[in-house]
């Protein structure tokens, strides 16, 4: 039995406390055995997060006292281990590639189900790059290479490495641009083929005859 100090731990930040209870409900239910902790502004969100083993979740809201890009990408370079979703209203296209590019895993739009709020936040914790923007489904099979028209030529070329099974990292080296330009690209290509993980664009593209 694992001791209570090696115990998983997760961050929920939300200064608005009954939506931070609710997605403290779905972090508890898709991760049953992580303590589940409480924060309203980004100087209590580090003191948990100092407090201890680093988290293996962060779940932030995008527009709360302390929060900012510049705050994501601080907290990214401390806890590289960690996972950082940021859940909001926001839809403002460039401030969420903005965010993406300092270091977010996922971006959860708050009007997304609860079902796929615990998806996506199983998809990140195993590594995958999410944008759940609300209800959505794979294109059909038939729009696959209707949807890759409307991608930019770099955008297929990074979506063509995402077929390969590529990490950012290793995106970034072969095409010669920096880990946050791929966010970018990455977060940019799913919106455009209307998917919420890489492994859906990945599925996308290969079905397309992208490789």
């Amino acid at each position: 039995m694992s001791e209570p100090s090696q115990q998983e731990r997760i961050i929920v930040a939300d200064d608005h406390p009954v939506f931070r209870d609710g997605l403290c409900r779905i972090a508890q239910r898709v991760f049953p055995q992580a303590e589940i902790l409480e924060a309203g502004d980004m100087d209590e969100v580090l003191r948990l997060a100092r407090d201890g083993k680093a988290p293996r979740l962060f779940m932030l809201d995008l527009l709360f006292p302390g929060q900012s890009p510049h705050a994501i990408s601080a907290l990214r370079q401390e806890f590289q281990r960690s996972s950082i979703v940021i859940v909001s209203m926001v839809d403002n296209r460039e401030l969420i590639d903005e965010v993406m590019a300092s270091g977010a895993d996922g971006f959860i739009g708050k009007a997304t189900p609860p079902e796929e709020i615990a998806e996506s936040l199983l998809a990140v914790c195993a590594g995958e790059f999410v944008m759940a923007l609300g209800p959505s489904g794979v294109p059909d099979f038939a729009e696959n290479r209707h949807l890759l028209e409307q991608l930019t030529p770099r955008q297929q070329d990074v979506l063509r490495l995402v077929v390969r099974g590529l990490s950012n990292k290793e995106i970034a080296r072969e095409l010669d641009i920096s880990p946050f330009t791929v966010r970018i690209h990455v977060s940019s290509l799913l919106r455009t083929l209307d998917v919420s993980t890489r492994a859906a664009a990945a599925g996308i593209g290969a079905k397309a005859g992208l490789v």
